[in-house]
């Protein structure tokens, strides 16, 4: 086991001195987790998307206007539209048109659709601000957390040495004469033990190392290190904070409540869309088209060929006409596409009787989810408050914690100092020494927790303030 234990002193040596080009603060890791985070990037994905809503529902109220073009084959009997005459064979018509439509008025229910999306936009960004918030806590928790575990592990391995050190010593009385061998074999007991606390300090403090990479979206192979700030804990910080006035302050500044606020007026607007169904709609509509057709042709000339007998009179007289031959041309394609153009306008006036209760259901469930949101908006003012106050409460016992264990710690080392100096004369036990010395190594490893527990509660409570989170 020691063996193991100098090992892990050599290679976490060996990986500081490594690091030292990649140190990072608190600002740093906060930075880098909001621009690679791919949580947070499904979050602006989502946000662009209801901006691009928004935007759209601006562009439904401007006129829609189309464009088309046929080019149809007629095979058998049919009538020509555009030369309005019978055909037995192949006819080739094309036919071009541009129509328009728009909605002149629809119970205002376009312009509240448009207020509603900018709402949803803005409570979509509130969101996501939010959870850059969220984000950079969460890497100032695990931050804070790595820092804890490693003065953890220095604790450890400071304990560790101690008792190595202790062992030599009482291997030299042991051999002298002195103390008994029982001593040394305690010792070597209480050193094995150490050595697992060793171990397990050190892979708690790897664990925290990697979830904050993780965090970070930061490949967890390459060497990674954060600065170790000189946190001091001060008993004043808190007399001038109070629940009430935190909560003000989130009040206006957190994201949270301006997305809750946002989404309450997107779901009023939406609840005045749906009682502007039930108005009627009046749209005006345009188009202009024009064609071709291969049976439309310029008449050239008309020849006279001779005279036909088409009927006989009561008296036997014959009845003739003159017999005349009609001489056409291909009417040119732009002929045919200005003499062909039509023009339309009109307008269509839609009313709502009865369309199976549609917009009637409609309406009570707009009337719902507005009130649902309205309920949301509470239950979030509500939530702020009591994480507010749980925090302040934390945070207050966290340093009452830490003056108190602060008294242990020094308690401790004097007891701890005493026990050392009698157990080196033979005046106690081993058993009283590694009790007085396994006494010292907790309260040093509370008051480590106190303090860390106490630093990040004022960070949450910094955080509710609109503080920028830092050391």
């Amino acid at each position: 086991m020691r063996l193991i234990i100098h090992t892990l002193l050599f290679l976490g040596i060996s990986q500081f001195a490594s690091a030292q080009s990649s140190v990072w603060d608190l600002q740093q890791c906060v930075d880098y987790a909001q621009k690679n985070n791919i949580n947070l990037k499904q979050s602006e994905i989502s946000t662009r998307i209801s901006k691009n809503n928004a935007n759209q529902s601006k562009a439904a109220i401007l006129p829609t206007i189309n464009a088309g073009a046929q080019h149809t084959y007629n095979f058998g009997r049919t009538i020509d539209r555009y030369t309005n005459t019978f055909a037995n064979t192949q006819v080739l018509s094309q036919n071009f048109y541009v129509s328009s439509n728009v909605v002149i008025w629809s119970g205002l229910a376009q312009y509240n659709n448009i207020k509603a999306n900018q709402y949803l936009y803005l409570s979509n960004t509130e969101s996501y601000l939010q959870q850059r918030n969220d984000l950079a806590l969460n890497v100032a928790t695990a931050y804070i957390n790595v820092i804890f575990s490693d003065e953890i592990f220095q604790i450890a391995k400071a304990q560790f040495k101690i008792t190595q050190e202790q062992l030599e010593r009482t291997q030299k009385l042991a051999d002298a004469g002195t103390l008994a061998k029982s001593a040394v074999f305690d010792l070597k007991a209480q050193l094995a033990n150490e050595e697992v606390n060793v171990t397990s300090s050190d892979n708690n403090y790897q664990i925290a190392m990697l979830t904050l990479k993780q965090l970070l979206n930061l490949d967890t192979l390459n060497n990674f290190s954060i600065s170790r700030p000189n946190v001091d804990v001060l008993n004043n910080e808190l007399a001038s904070l109070s629940v009430q006035n935190i909560y003000e302050t989130a009040l206006k500044n957190q994201h949270s409540i301006k997305s809750a606020n946002y989404s309450l007026l997107a779901a009023e607007r939406n609840l005045a869309v749906a009682k502007g169904r039930v108005s009627p709609t009046l749209s005006a509509t345009g188009s202009l088209g024009t064609g071709t057709s291969e049976l439309d042709k310029n008449i050239d000339a008309v020849n006279f060929v001779g005279w036909d007998t088409t009927a006989v009179t009561t008296g036997g007289d014959f009845v003739i006409s003159p017999r005349t031959e009609v001489v056409t041309s291909k009417k040119s394609f732009s002929d045919q596409f200005s003499d062909n153009v039509n023009k339309s306008i009109g307008f269509t006036l839609s009313i709502p009787i009865f369309n199976g209760l549609q917009n009637y259901t409609g309406v009570k469930n707009a009337q719902l989810n507005a009130l649902n949101a309205k309920y949301s908006q509470d239950l979030t003012e509500q939530n702020l408050y009591k994480t507010i106050a749980q925090a302040y409460a934390n945070a207050r016992a966290a340093l009452n914690k830490y003056n108190a264990t602060k008294l242990s710690v020094d308690a401790s080392e004097q007891s701890f100092y005493y026990a050392q100096q009698k157990y080196n004369v033979g005046a106690i036990s081993t058993f009283d020494y590694n009790n007085a010395k396994t006494r010292l190594q907790s309260a040093q490893s509370n008051l480590v927790q106190a303090k860390y527990d106490y630093v990040f509660k004022l960070k949450v409570l910094d955080f509710y303030q609109g503080k920028e989170l830092k050391f």
